[in-house]
């Protein structure tokens, strides 16, 4: 049952992405997902999607490798971030306070079980237009760009773990977080599992690193509003060089239509229409898969690409060889 903990958490927030192909990668989000730069710190770049009613939505940080860095989640209200604080202080994952920084207010650092470094807050800044991004429409946050592939929000993300079992109990337990789906495995335990904050189907997801590191990513993703978006990403990102993954194509896990990308600094990004199916009834029960059934594929019957399964970053030495040969069949 659903109990007003349940919905402490609003959404992400904001990613840090590192990238050790800056300008590559800056390039890719500012003119071809139309962001929109809002202020520069250090070997940072803030990003915004066009819709964010917050200032940011992505810090892009040169890097000598790629990956993650911190995560933010925003709280509900002041009581919910005192309430998952001590929450996270009583598993023993906190790290402490932070000061006010671009965009947010204090917020409690903490990781999870896995090792990935996270926030949450509260205080927020609002995003105010400037003339040249004002929009005809009050109530949206800043004009249509109108260009590239106009992401609107950040949609969700998805963490690759050595240990999908403690990470999802955490998300459950700890950060109070409501169960979407999740993949039984034969052998026990779960291959990967979904987590939702209110009506959208998911939020944040955890997988299997085959690997067994600690702290690695798999995907972020941002929502356009509509499939023939996604369809019209793939197009710009075969003309701009840009690696397609998998897709467009639509998934058997909570429906999404979907398109995987890697952009230039060797990150998987997804361009996703989550917001396609809700979930409104606040009791609604996990779903859970078998093996076999995910053994089947994609909603319509294509397979997952090997390479979803081997590649994620931080790289691992010889990605590159192992990526190759898992898409030949080895």
């Amino acid at each position: 049952m659903a109990h007003p903990e349940n919905f402490d958490l609003a959404h992400l927030g904001a990613i840090e992405l590192f990238t050790p192909k800056f300008d590559e990668s800056l390039h890719f989000f500012r003119d071809l997902l139309a962001m929109r730069e809002v202020a520069r710190v250090g070997d940072s770049v803030y990003l915004r999607t066009w819709d964010e009613y917050q200032l940011y939505s992505l810090k892009l940080t040169a890097s000598d490798t790629n990956g993650v860095g911190r995560t933010l989640y925003r709280a509900s209200s002041p009581e919910a971030l005192a309430r998952r604080v001590s929450a996270i202080e009583k598993a023993g994952l906190g790290h402490g306070w932070r000061d006010p920084e671009v965009g947010v207010g204090p917020s409690y650092e903490f990781e999870d079980p896995d090792g990935h470094l996270m926030g949450i807050y509260y205080e927020t800044e609002h995003y105010v237009p400037d003339d040249e991004d004002r929009p005809a429409l009050k109530n949206q946050a800043a004009k249509f760009p109108g260009r590239g592939i106009n992401v609107r929000r950040l949609d969700h993300i998805n963490y690759l773990t050595s240990d999908v079992n403690a990470c999802g109990e955490f998300w459950r337990d700890v950060m109070m977080s409501r169960e979407s789906e999740r993949v039984k495995l034969d052998a026990g335990g779960y291959g990967a599992w979904w987590f939702r904050f209110h009506q959208k189907s998911y939020d944040v997801v955890y997988s299997d690193d085959w690997t067994g590191e600690r702290g690695r990513f798999h995907h972020f993703a941002f929502a356009p509003d509509n499939r023939e978006d996604i369809l019209k990403a793939a197009d710009i990102c075969l003309e701009n060089g840009i690696y397609i993954e998998y897709g467009p194509y639509k998934h058997a896990i909570n429906q999404t239509f979907f398109l995987y990308v890697w952009e230039p600094g060797g990150n998987r990004i997804e361009f996703a229409t989550a917001q396609a199916r809700l979930i409104l009834d606040p009791d609604w029960p996990v779903v859970e898969w078998s093996q076999a059934e995910r053994a089947k594929g994609q909603a319509w019957g294509m397979k997952t690409v090997a390479t979803f399964h081997t590649h994620g970053t931080p790289i691992v030495e010889n990605q590159e060889e192992i990526d190759r040969q898992a898409l030949a069949g080895h």
